[in-house]
């Protein structure tokens, strides 16, 4: 083929696909006439999504299922809420894994974001209901709070049971240290909640791509992973704006909603890398290990990420808390 028509070829790659190319995509929504359409390789849930998905009528029937396993396998109603939400966790994961082909997050109850024995213990609960359904734990990710003691949860997952975490609600670089350290599967920093703590304390109202108090966040934490080889690979996640995901071209994977997945493929701009373990290599770094003091300190020091993670803990709790209200009213119609 000739230079010009290569040229030609790449442009008429709407901006998705090019993305596809560089990075691995994963779709943030809980919809699957969304990942039919995008077509992303992994998807990711939280409570907020499936809360806004329980309201769809085409999803009935996954919350009618879940409500029936409740009342069967638990003797209070307490137990039968809690067991019914645990399936429709699952029950929204087996769904998106038929659309999908690598794997789905699946997120432990922000309400035990400070219960590292709980959390283990839901994790392991969440993965036999998986099992139990016929899916290998190898396509699941375990969802958990990057709070030092969802990092130490996730450590033991991985290490002694082979269960791959996904650690969320990530906005700072003591956070993504400690999860480096833990070995756990993947990191998911936030960059557009970053950007919005930065527009909300500042007088700077608007920022460049490259800018971006998110992005420069995310770059700062992937070049410091491919730095010093850690296992850990890097989500960036909570878009606001497709400049924010153009700029970290390259990343491990990106998590993006239906409506900027929709702007990327109905955009031709050009898509760069960004990111990549070659450019990583060549910058001086200095490699941190943190215990548990200096995490909590480097966090406590660090006023954005303290207030978007007490934020981001409570709002995924209220929404659960919602979503319990929801079946607890059908458990008991």
């Amino acid at each position: 083929m000739s230079e010009p028509q290569c040229k030609k070829s790449k442009m008429s790659t709407n901006s998705l696909e090019q993305l596809k190319s560089l990075t691995t995509v994963v779709a943030d929504t809980g919809d699957f006439e969304a990942m039919r359409q995008f077509k992303p390789t992994d998807a990711t849930t939280n409570p907020s999504l499936m809360l806004a998905a329980a309201n769809i009528a085409q999803y009935k029937p996954l919350i009618e299922k879940a409500v029936h396993y409740g009342r069967k396998v638990g003797n209070s109603v307490n137990e039968q809420v809690e067991n019914a939400m645990d399936m429709l966790c699952v029950l929204f994961g087996i769904e998106i894994l038929k659309i999908v082909p690598g794997r789905v997050s699946t997120e432990v109850d922000a309400r035990l974001s400070f219960d590292k024995e709980g959390s283990i213990a839901k994790a392991k609960k969440l993965i036999q209901l998986y099992a139990d359904e016929g899916i290998e734990k190898d396509r699941i990710l375990i969802k958990l709070a990057s709070t030092w003691e969802g990092i130490q949860a996730a450590k033991e997952l991985e290490e002694k049971n082979g269960i791959h975490c996904n650690l969320t609600l990530l906005f700072s670089f003591a956070q993504a240290v400690a999860c480096a350290e833990a070995r756990v599967t993947l990191i998911s920093p936030f960059v557009g909640r970053i950007l919005d703590w930065y527009v909300a304390n500042s007088d700077k109202k608007s920022y460049k791509g490259e800018e971006d108090p998110g992005v420069i966040s995310v770059t700062k934490i992937y070049n410091y992973y491919k730095k010093f080889d850690y296992k850990t690979v890097v989500m960036g996640a909570s878009f606001r704006n497709i400049d924010e995901i153009i700029a970290l071209a390259g990343c491990d994977l990106l998590t993006i909603s239906p409506k900027l997945l929709g702007e990327l493929e109905g955009s031709n701009i050009s898509i760069l890398k960004k990111l990549s373990r070659e450019s990583a290599k060549k910058i001086k770094l200095e490699k941190l290990q943190l215990n548990e003091a200096q995490f909590r300190w480097m966090l406590n020091e660090d006023k954005m990420a303290n207030d978007k993670l007490s934020e981001g803990i409570r709002n995924f709790a209220a929404d659960s808390v919602k979503l319990e209200k929801l079946i607890l009213n059908l458990i008991e119609s």
